[in-house]
């Protein structure tokens, strides 16, 4: 079964409630691939013939983005620092002291601005909302950095995908299935560059924790 065939048969609110779903658990805490499941949609959404809408896929990852980091934000403020403890002990890959401190020095660094960028860089997007309400960041702060994050993420990655998509199917005619190849492969590259960089000031983090276990990091 050919690419395209695949494609064409794929129900365009699934592709949606997929958008909305994936990228509302991974800002509700839980580690999933939102920012790539945005991408690969806004990209089926610039071949016309699919009936998938650009806006349809914006508004969808809009909404996910809000209500998941604003559940994330409940739950964090109902149980405070110590279930990023708890999450530590079993996903240390993901919620170690390392990752948890990294995001929180970000928080105390730039307030609620945090919120607002971390919907951009991939830790933050996971830990944004239980974090800030875990530190008691009033709510209605959070929200309104909260709607704007998503809104410039969500919206400006479906206009640049999509219409990345448009052109490249102008020049690759038939073949334009390579395009979303290029592009998840492009945006593997960035996020392995970026986790690297990331990677690397959380085991600074993860070492001092290490060394000081009862230091509290501002």
């Amino acid at each position: 079964m050919s690419v395209d065939v695949l494609l064409y048969a794929i129900p365009p609110v699934l592709v949606y409630l997929l958008v909305g779903g994936v990228i509302g658990l991974e800002s509700l805490g839980i580690p999933l691939p939102g920012e790539l499941m945005l991408v690969g949609a806004a990209l089926m959404s610039s071949r016309h013939e699919l009936s998938i809408d650009p806006a349809g896929v914006a508004v969808a990852a809009v909404v996910g983005a809000v209500i998941g980091d604003s559940i994330g934000y409940s739950i964090g403020r109902r149980f405070g620092m110590p279930l990023f403890d708890r999450l530590g002990r079993r996903f240390p890959n993901h919620f170690g002291p390392g990752h948890v401190a990294l995001a929180e020095r970000s928080f105390h660094r730039w307030g609620t601005s945090a919120v607002f960028f971390g919907r951009f860089i991939a830790l933050l997007r996971i830990l944004a909302g239980p974090l800030a309400g875990a530190l008691k960041m009033r709510y209605q702060h959070f929200l309104a950095a909260n709607v704007l994050g998503a809104i410039c993420w969500a919206g400006g990655t479906t206009a640049l995908v999509y219409y990345a998509g448009v052109a490249a199917e102008h020049w690759l005619s038939r073949f334009s299935w390579v395009a979303l190849l290029v592009a998840v492969l492009a945006g593997v590259i960035g996020t392995l560059a970026l986790r690297g960089r990331v990677g690397a000031q959380i085991a600074e983090l993860e070492a001092q924790h290490r060394a000081e276990p009862d230091a509290v990091i501002d």
